[in-house]
């Protein structure tokens, strides 16, 4: 079966993204091809919507390979990227006598991929893990090697870089998303436009209605352009020391939507898109971005069925000092990601926050 592969390069820890129609099937060969030994004890990670869809499937296709392998099964959605989860699935891995050859497998979204990354970058100092991806969204997520597990103060404050042995991406998996989580996936996808490659956007605006109707095709191809953008900038800079900060546009603003709703009103793809308007806004009335960028920015998200307006009644204030406690705010200064132009975008530090909150509150008043 037909399936493309990129690769991440960073020396000898080198990985392969494959992307295809069909994969799970093929994952004890892929796990063997990466390192993977079917003498190795594994540990799968997944939710409890996606284990009814994969689990089994993928159970049955490692044990006939030699595999041994067991489940854990957690809720679905935000939530589940807690401490109380994570010392849950420790402690199940220790149950299920896991080793350091052993390695753990992250069944699911971004936020199974997330959580089992960071179990298996701190067991036993860290095992070897896999990116199974389920969900357009882990297009993004599944590459790069950030794992976190979210404070009730911020998200992803507690994490580490710790990269997968592979990312074996199964597109049919996406056929089974409801259509919210399906927006959700072509947020990043726009996003990893937006930053670095404005004729990406014009495609994305061209086939918005094939992709929206998951057309095989052109899914496969916008999933392969977004990894590679992403391959690209994370094999420059795996931590974040200086260009993969790019990959951040709207985050600072969407972390921040998320953490102070607790994570159960927007999803990660809805509070990034809202994020990324705030930003071309923001970049529009500092002098940063040519006219037009929001515009632009607005009307490709809303191809996409994303909402681009202030979320319901959080308050502006409340929202700068949720985002002061983001991960890339140094010393208390914000440093958040601006447009200049679309597919070009740059670190700005130090923006007066006024602006910031005018901006914000100039969208609750709207």
């Amino acid at each position: 079966m037909k399936h493309e592969t990129l690769t991440v390069e960073l020396g000898e820890r080198s990985y392969p993204i494959v992307i295809g129609e069909g994969l799970l099937q093929q994952a004890p060969k892929l796990l063997q091809q990466a390192g993977v030994s079917s003498k190795s004890q594994l540990l799968i990670v997944t939710d409890e919507h996606v284990a009814g869809h994969y689990l089994q499937q993928l159970l049955d296709v490692l044990a006939v390979a030699g595999y041994r392998a067991t489940a854990s099964v957690v809720a679905a959605g935000e939530q589940s990227k807690s401490l109380a989860v994570y010392e849950r699935i420790m402690t199940e891995a220790i149950q299920a006598g896991l080793d350091r050859k052993s390695a753990i497998l992250a069944l699911g979204g971004g936020v199974v991929g997330d959580l089992t990354g960071f179990v298996a970058a701190t067991y036993m100092r860290g095992i070897d893990f896999v990116q199974l991806p389920t969900t357009l969204l882990a297009h993004d997520s599944s590459v790069g090697g950030k794992v976190a597990i979210n404070h009730p103060l911020g998200k992803n404050l507690i994490g580490a870089f710790h990269q997968p042995r592979v990312v074996i991406y199964d597109t049919s998996a996406l056929h089974s998303l409801p259509k919210r989580e399906v927006a959700a996936g072509f947020a990043e996808v726009v996003k990893h436009g937006l930053i670095s490659d404005e004729a990406f956007v014009d495609w994305l605006e061209e086939h918005a209605d094939r992709l929206w109707d998951l057309d095989s095709e052109l899914l496969a191809k916008a999933i392969q352009r977004g990894c590679a953008v992403k391959a690209a900038i994370v094999s420059e800079d795996e931590t974040e020391q200086g260009q993969r900060a790019l990959l951040n546009l709207g985050h600072t603003f969407g972390h921040a939507f998320e953490a102070l709703s607790a994570y159960s009103v927007l999803n990660h793809g809805e509070a990034i898109s809202i994020g990324m308007c705030l930003a071309a806004k923001v970049a529009e009335r500092v002098g940063l971005a040519e006219k037009g960028v929001y515009e632009r920015t607005e009307k490709v998200l809303r191809l996409y069925h994303l909402p681009t307006k202030w979320p319901g009644d959080l308050p502006p204030e409340a929202v700068l000092d949720a985002m002061k406690r983001d991960k890339k705010t140094v010393g208390g200064k914000l440093a958040l990601v601006l447009p200049r132009a679309i597919g070009q975008v740059e670190v700005v530090k130090d923006i007066d926050e006024e602006i910031i909150l005018t901006v914000m509150r100039e969208e609750v008043e709207a």
